[in-house]
């Protein structure tokens, strides 16, 4: 391993996430040097107990200074702090914050979580507020895995045409070329959400059964899809907008009250299917079409979401594992790659995945006092 002040060549990152599905925190390292991934280590999991979800959801939509939104935060870096602190050996962190609320072409977007806290907590650099430069200079703030999709493009070898789609709250889709010289390249890689994923099924088992999700889909493959609520669906303006594009997890909420007759197996294959057939739309805009979709968030776990999605998609769809990668740390690690790229100077947007006029690479860095 290098020393940790190493300017180039491959360090340890440590990245966190925390999910639109509010479900709790992912944290993993990986060695790389901002372009390559040479090496995955150890990951962890920390849920949220009820009353931090509690104390999330109620700040959903609201903006720094708004009343419950510092409660929020301090729900978000104590439970960062506590995962996080479990590692040693990394020579930065990534620190992705909570979105609240995202209205890239209005107020911006709202990640709480104090990154410069952090910094002190764990006594490393943290590389944090992510989205904001990007929407600042244009952009819509959002996916901002794609890049790192394409190291890992590379990273198993593909050749042809390939998507990354990720079903968290709000699902999002990469196309990637993994021929181009760099990810910022011209026609390297499309990016853009694709609709709502787990959220509103996550929100529909909340509130009529008092769980958290519908585990392994085992409701909506007993239930039966309301087609009129699906074509409704489908009818919605964002999917008629070229992508780059980005979506707040509460766009959509109105889907709850389109399956409310329904009963509770009904409402959860037609909200699936809703996800997939979001999905299914949004490949209509890939440059190319690609032989394989590597799913990974929470949504691959869900085998109705999954036998949908074969059912729309013209390629195969597989969970990334089938890769040789880990579904469930993806996006943490991303966050530690897009924290190299930040600490180096990489550009970590582009107009292909956000909309950006130009590559921008943002992200601040926080160092724990003391520290140059």
């Amino acid at each position: 391993m290098r020393k940790r002040g190493a300017k180039s060549g491959p360090i340890w990152a440590l990245g966190a996430m925390s999910g639109t599905s509010l479900d709790g925190v992912d944290a993993a390292m990986i060695l790389t040097d901002g372009h390559e991934v040479m090496e995955f280590g150890p990951h962890a999991y920390r849920p949220y107990a009820r009353p931090e979800q509690d104390a999330i959801r109620a700040a959903l939509g609201r903006w720094p200074d708004d009343p419950g939104v510092a409660e929020a935060a301090e729900v978000v870096e104590t439970a960062h702090a506590e995962l996080m602190s479990r590692f040693s050996g990394a020579a930065l962190a990534g620190f992705h914050g909570q979105t609240l609320a995202h209205d890239p072409r209005g107020r911006g977007t709202h990640q709480c979580g104090d990154g410069a806290l952090l910094a002190e907590v764990l006594g490393l650099p943290v590389v944090w507020d992510f989205r904001s430069a990007d929407v600042r200079f244009g952009g819509q703030g959002a996916p901002l895995a794609p890049f790192y999709h394409f190291a890992l493009a590379r990273h198993i070898g593909a050749t042809a045409p390939i998507a990354f789609l990720n079903l968290g709250g709000v699902g999002n889709v990469t196309w990637i070329d993994p021929t181009a010289a760099a990810p910022e390249v011209p026609g390297a890689l499309l990016a853009f959400d694709t609709g709502p994923a787990n959220a509103p099924v996550n929100d529909l088992i909340r509130a009529r059964l008092g769980g958290e999700l519908d585990e392994g889909g085992a409701l909506a493959l007993q239930g039966r899809v309301d087609q009129a609520a699906l074509d409704r669906f489908l009818a919605h303006a964002f999917f008629h907008r070229i992508p780059p594009k980005s979506l707040d997890r509460n766009d959509f909420h109105a889907l709850l009250a389109e399956v409310a007759p329904l009963s509770t197996e009904d409402a959860a294959a037609t909200l699936t299917a809703a996800a997939a057939a979001a999905v299914a739309r949004g490949a209509e805009h890939f440059p190319a079409p690609v032989t394989r979709l590597l799913v990974t968030g929470g949504g691959r776990h869900n085998r109705a979401m999954m036998a949908e999605l074969t059912r729309r998609m013209n390629c195969t769809v597989l969970p990334v594992e089938e890769a040789g990668l880990n579904g469930d740390m993806l996006e943490a690690q991303a966050f530690a790659f897009l924290a190299v790229r930040v600490a180096r100077g990489l550009p970590t947007s582009c107009p292909g995945t956000t909309g950006v006029p130009a590559a921008v690479g943002g992200g601040q860095i926080s160092r724990p006092e003391g520290e140059e």
